[in-house]
This record gives structure tokens, C-alpha cells and sequence, in this order.
């Protein structure tokens, strides 16, 4: 739960952009698809600094390498606050990113110690439901804040929230044991296919998100007319039901993991139709936005938990890539939508292409699926043979 609260400040700290944006593009007199940049510019510097953040705190005791990154979060949010122009708020955007990635490879790693193997993916899930909470509260919230008192008191408020964290992971997580081997060489982890997979997925599973998401405030105020007090309520209702996707994901995920996720992946296809054709609907949209926001984050949920077990002997390296993953995929996202509508196409156009994403993360889940297929088959047979 300490955990989750640091959790919840560092993914208000994330999305609470995707609300701002409109107001950012106004303050800095730039063009949305520019101040979306500013989300192509966190998630890079999450998916490139944190293995090397990983590396520079791999000596570290993991309780005080969080505590470590959690006042370099609490620095960024300060810089975010105080920019005087678009290029510094770029500047203060990737220095908090920095905290990002590590900090959620390393809380997963220690929430995963924490209880029995086969509760690794709930446990993971009660962390990361301080994520998905930030989009219930702390992103409505922030957004609400940030049109009736401009965008900096959004980020001045995400200060305490970070203090707060330090404060219950310093009384609330208790001492990990140090890692015995050398980062560097935990590296070759990354010539498993099964791991390489599913860091590949993780990147199409955020891109599909992020090239809708991103855009989310301009879609609702300019195709389906929602008011930008409206927006903030339809924001509540996405972070209430990716929420519910995440828990349930995570109590699923410990069940059948990959027959979870082909079948997660196949109803966000279905979620991602409805959401194509309800856009210019209120009613229909906000339902849509809801359900799609579930699906998302219901399959996003075995992944984190997949890696920590696919890489058993490299767990803080392997689980911080992931991160990096998810964070790439939220750049290539970003930039996919941001690229779209420079290119002439219409918001209404991003869910098609999300879609299209969605189909290559499937293709990939089945072709994993068939690789933990025949890693039992040769285990058996060696067993049979040792018989």
C-alpha cells in the first residue's frame, strides 16, 4: 500500500498532462500536437534513462534506492511548477520521467518478495492500482485545478503528494536484501525470446492506449462537444474504470495469464469499434471511454508480472525495461496520433489506428502463448528422460 500511495502521486504526475493540454498549448501559444511532445518527451527519457538509472542505484539497498527516486520526482514536479517557457517545462518533464521507470521496476521486484509466487500479479496489481487511482482522483483533480487556477498549481499540488509518498515508503516498506550480482551482466536476459516478447508487447499495449489517450481532451471538447468541466468527469470515469481493470487483471492474471491476455486483447478490439463510432456521442463515448479504459488496463496487468517470472535471475534490470517499454510505447503512441493530425486526419481517425496496434500486440501474445507451449513440452520430455 506505501507503495501504491508513491505510486499514485508518480502517475498523476504523468497523465495529469493528457487534461492540461489544451491549456498548455494556450499558455505557451503552440499547437496541441506540440504540447503533446511533452508526453513524447516523458516517456522517452523513462524508456532511455531508466536503465541507466537501474544501473547507477544497483548497489543500493532497493528501500533507499526508492526513497532516492522519490526525491528526484519531488524535484522534477518543483521545476514543472516554476518553467518559465515551453523548453524548460520539456527539460523539467524529462528530468521527472527519470524517477519513472526505475522506481516501478523496483517496487515490483519488492511487492512481488512481499507475498507467496502465486500471488505475485495481485500484489503487483494493489501497487499499480495506485496508477490507475491517480486517474480517479489525482488527474481529475489536477486538471480541474489547473483551468480554474492555471496549469503550474496542478504541479505545485503534486508536490505534498510526493512528500507524502517518501514518508510511507520510509515507515512502511521494510529493508530489501542487497543484490548479489552485477547489473551489467544481468543484460543477458535479453537473449530469452519469451522476455523479448513481452517488452515488445508492452510497447504496442501503450502505444494503443497513448494514441487515443493523449488526445483525449481535444477529442471530447471539439468531436463530441463535452464541455471542459465535462472532460474532467469523463477523465474520473476512465480512471475509475482502468481501476477495475487493473484489479481484476491482476486476480485473473495469477489464473490463466496468457489465455487472459488473448482474450483481453480481443475485446479491446471490440471496445476500440464502439469507441470509433460513439465519438461523436456523449452518452455513448463516456460509456465507451469507461469500458475501453478497463480493457487497457486488464491486459496491460500480466505483463509486469509475466516479466518478473520470465526473468527470474535479473528481476530489477528486467522489470525496469518493461517500464522502459511501457513508456516507449507511450512515446510511439503520442507520436503516432500527434503525426496523424498533422498529416490532416481527424481525431476521430486514432482509434482506427490504436486498433491497428491492438491487432500486432495480439498477433505477438499468440506467438508467445505458442512459446510457452513448447518450453512445457521440453520440460517434460526432459523430466521424462531424467525418469
Amino acid at each position: 500500500m506505501a507503495l501504491a500511495v508513491a505510486a499514485f502521486g508518480i502517475g498523476t504526475s504523468e497523465f495529469i498532462i493528457m487534461g492540461l493540454l489544451p491549456n498548455l498549448a494556450d499558455s505557451f501559444q503552440v499547437s496541441i500536437p506540440k504540447a503533446g511532445i511533452l508526453v513524447t518527451a516523458y516517456a522517452l527519457s523513462v524508456t532511455v534513462g531508466s536503465p541507466v538509472v537501474a544501473l547507477a542505484t544497483a548497489r543500493l539497498e532497493r528501500k533507499r534506492a526508492l526513497l532516492l527516486l522519490l526525491g528526484v520526482f519531488i524535484l522534477g514536479n518543483l521545476a514543472c511548477a516554476a518553467a518559465p517557457t515551453y523548453n524548460m517545462l520539456f527539460l523539467a518533464r524529462v528530468l521527472t520521467a527519470l524517477s519513472h521507470g526505475a522506481f516501478f521496476g523496483i517496487g515490483s521486484v519488492v511487492a512481488s518478495n512481499l507475498v507467496a509466487s502465486n500471488q505475485r500479479a495481485q500484489a503487483i496489481a494493489i501497487m499499480f492500482s495506485g496508477l490507475t487511482l491517480a486517474n480517479v482522483l489525482g488527474v481529475p483533480a489536477g486538471t480541474a485545478l489547473g483551468q480554474a487556477f492555471g496549469w503550474r498549481a496542478s504541479f505545485w499540488a503534486i508536490v505534498p503528494i510526493g512528500l507524502i509518498a517518501a514518508v510511507a515508503v520510509f515507515w512502511l516498506v521494510p529493508r530489501q536484501p542487497k543484490v548479489s550480482s552485477e547489473l551489467i551482466h544481468e543484460f543477458r536476459v535479453l537473449r530469452n525470446p519469451r522476455v523479448l516478447l513481452v517488452l515488445a508487447m508492452s510497447v504496442l499495449g501503450s502505444a494503443s492506449l497513448f494514441c487515443v489517450f493523449t488526445y483525449i481532451a481535444p477529442t471530447l471538447e471539439k468531436v463530441t462537444a463535452i464541455s471542459p468541466h465535462g472532460v474532467t468527469l469523463v477523465l474520473l470515469l476512465f480512471g475509475i474504470g482502468i481501476t477495475v481493470g487493473n484489479l481484476a487483471g491482476g486476480a485473473l492474471s495469477d489464473w490463466r495469464p496468457m489465455r487472459f491476455l488473448v482474450m483481453s486483447l480481443l475485446a479491446l478490439l471490440l471496445a476500440l469499434t464502439c469507441l470509433y463510432f460513439a465519438e461523436p456521442f456523449a452518452v455513448p463515448m463516456v460509456v465507451s471511454v469507461l469500458v475501453w479504459g478497463a480493457l487497457v488496463f486488464a491486459a496491460g496487468t500480466p505483463l509486469q508480472a509475466r516479466i518478473v517470472e520470465q526473468a527470474s535471475a535479473a528481476p530489477n534490470l528486467a522489470s525496469t525495461l518493461n517500464q522502459g517499454a511501457f513508456n516507449l510505447g507511450n512515446a510511439s503512441g503520442a507520436t503516432l496520433g500527434g503525426a496523424l493530425l498533422t498529416a490532416g486526419f481527424s481525431y476521430r481517425q486514432l482509434p482506427i489506428a490504436s486498433g491497428i496496434v491492438t491487432v500486432c500486440m495480439l498477433v505477438l501474445a499468440l506467438w508467445s502463448a505458442h512459446l510457452d507451449r513448447k518450453h512445457r513440452v521440453a520440460l517434460e520430455a526432459g523430466e521424462l528422460t531424467l525418469g
